[in-house]
Order: structure tokens, then C-alpha cells, then sequence
């Protein structure tokens, strides 16, 4: 007869072990950036612009670039991906036309970056006549996020109990007011983690922003959005892989930067997310 409570502990170790083969490695990639790069930590290199052909100097420009393309990229992606949700879960019919709209929206979500970079430079930088700039990054970074923001508002939306829908309507609310006073409080826990995900892909993106806006060297902070920016991601892949003999600190110190900034935008969003989950009543 088989024992049960040794199949528990079989499938416990399997469970514990795919956890630690996932958790460890990520886990040294950040001691090792943290390792080598917190020795390049110090107000000038946060705050100057690079110097000696980026051999020395900070990297102040390219953390504002990458501000700057993360913050137009949500304020893109976030409205239009949310009302695209509302209207797939509470306004939309259940037919194949809307199956098949769902299922490429998922799909998206797995398409390169490159292709979407691509895309942004056929689009926004020839067609539209934006050129390499702030707007059309964002843009680009925007319509790449968009299916993981439309995906997860969904699914929130959807998780929010019928009964609550069926109740507001009988005492009199349209549907309009069900959504905005009802559905949107109790879904946007979910919607966070959407824009959470978003923001952690965008800022950390340089293949869309390579063919869209990033600059190689600028030695000064951008006017409008029509400018180009410097920007971590392709400032990193610069400094790695264009420009030789670049001390080792300063690339894992524009890493560890970039490992930081996208951390504590997600611990924002978190924070958040957590002040409105406490508010749920189920």
C-alpha cells in the first residue's frame, strides 16, 4: 500500500528544489552586481554626466532618460490598456471574435522586444515623422507593455465576485457607476501587479529604445520629448560592449543603478497595491 506521507515529502523536496533552482541563481546574479558594483557608488557618479569618452564620470543623464521613457511609456500603456480590459470583461459578448482578440492579446505579450523596436521605428519614427525621441520610445515601450497590462487588468476585473455587480445594479447604479464605484476599487490590487510587471519590462528594455530614441553620448539633459535620451539599459550594453577599456565598477555600478531604480519603482507600486488589498472586503 502506498504511504501517503511519503509522497508528501517526495513532492515537498521536488517543490523545495524547482523553488531553489529559481531562487538561487537569481540570488547571486544580485550579489554579484551589488558585489562589484557598490564600489562605483558615490554622488558623482550619480549625478555627473559621463566624461572621458564614458570611461569616467556618473550616468545622471541616463537615469533621467530612463525616467523619462518609463514614466511617458505608463502614462501610454496604463489608461488605454485599462479601458481595454473593462471594456473585454464587462462590455464585450462571449463570441469567437472576442476569443480570438483575447488569445492575441496573450500572444503578444511573447513577441520579442526587438520586433517591437522595429515596429516603433517603422511607426512612430519614419511614418509619423516623431524621429528618434523621447515621444516615440515612450510610445514604442507603451504598445510593448500594453498586452501585460490589459492581460492583468482582465483577469482582475474578472476576479471580482458577480454578486457585487448583481447587488449595485439592483439598488439602482448603471453600469457605468458598478464599474467605477465597485469593480475598479476591488480589481485594482490586480491592476497594480499589471503595471508593476509593465514598469519592470520598460525600464529595463534596449532593443525598442535602440531603434526608437537612445543616444550614444549625450552631454546634456533633453529639452522636449522630441529629443533623444540617454537612457541604462543601451548606456549599459554601451559601455560592455562598444567602448574599451571601461573599469569593470562602472559597468556593474550602471547595472546595480539600474537593478535599484527598477526596484524601488516596484516597491512603490507595492506599497500601494497593498494599502487597497487591505481595503478589500473578500
Amino acid at each position: 500500500m502506498r504511504n501517503p506521507y511519503r509522497s508528501q515529502k517526495i513532492a515537498y523536496a521536488f517543490l523545495l528544489l524547482s523553488t531553489l533552482l529559481i531562487v538561487v541563481p537569481v540570488g547571486m546574479i544580485v550579489v554579484i552586481i551589488i558585489q562589484k558594483g557598490l564600489p562605483a557608488m558615490n554622488w558623482q557618479f550619480l549625478s555627473d554626466i559621463p566624461r572621458q569618452g564614458m570611461r569616467a564620470g556618473g550616468i545622471f543623464p541616463a537615469i533621467v532618460g530612463t525616467l523619462y521613457l518609463v514614466t511617458g511609456a505608463i502614462s501610454f500603456a496604463l489608461p488605454i490598456g485599462l479601458l481595454a480590459a473593462i471594456y473585454l470583461s464587462e462590455y464585450s459578448r462571449d463570441n469567437l471574435l472576442t476569443r480570438i482578440i483575447k488569445l492575441a492579446i496573450v500572444n503578444l505579450a511573447g513577441v520579442p522586444s526587438v520586433v517591437y523596436g522595429l515596429f516603433g521605428l517603422a511607426l512612430f519614427v519614419i511614418f509619423f515623422g516623431f524621429g528618434a525621441s523621447i515621444l516615440s520610445g515612450s510610445l514604442t515601450l507603451g504598445i510593448m507593455i500594453l498586452p501585460v497590462i490589459i492581460t492583468t487588468s482582465r483577469e482582475a476585473l474578472e476576479s471580482v465576485p458577480a454578486s457585487f455587480r448583481e447587488v449595485s445594479l439592483s439598488l439602482g447604479a448603471s453600469k457605468w457607476q458598478t464599474i467605477r464605484h465597485i469593480v475598479l476599487p476591488n480589481a485594482l490590487p490586480g491592476i497594480l501587479t499589471g503595471t508593476i510587471l509593465g514598469l519592470g519590462r520598460a525600464a529595463g528594455e534596449t532593443a525598442p529604445i535602440l531603434f526608437t530614441v537612445a543616444a550614444f553620448y549625450l552631454p546634456q539633459l533633453p529639452d522636449s520629448i522630441m529629443d533623444q535620451v540617454m537612457a541604462l539599459p543601451y548606456h549599459l550594453y554601451v559601455i560592455s560592449t562598444q567602448v574599451p577599456n571601461v573599469d569593470e565598477k562602472i559597468r556593474y555600478g550602471t547595472a546595480l543603478v539600474l537593478l535599484a531604480m527598477v526596484l524601488f519603482m516596484n516597491l512603490i507600486a507595492i506599497i500601494i497595491r497593498h494599502k487597497f488589498r487591505k481595503r478589500k472586503k473578500w
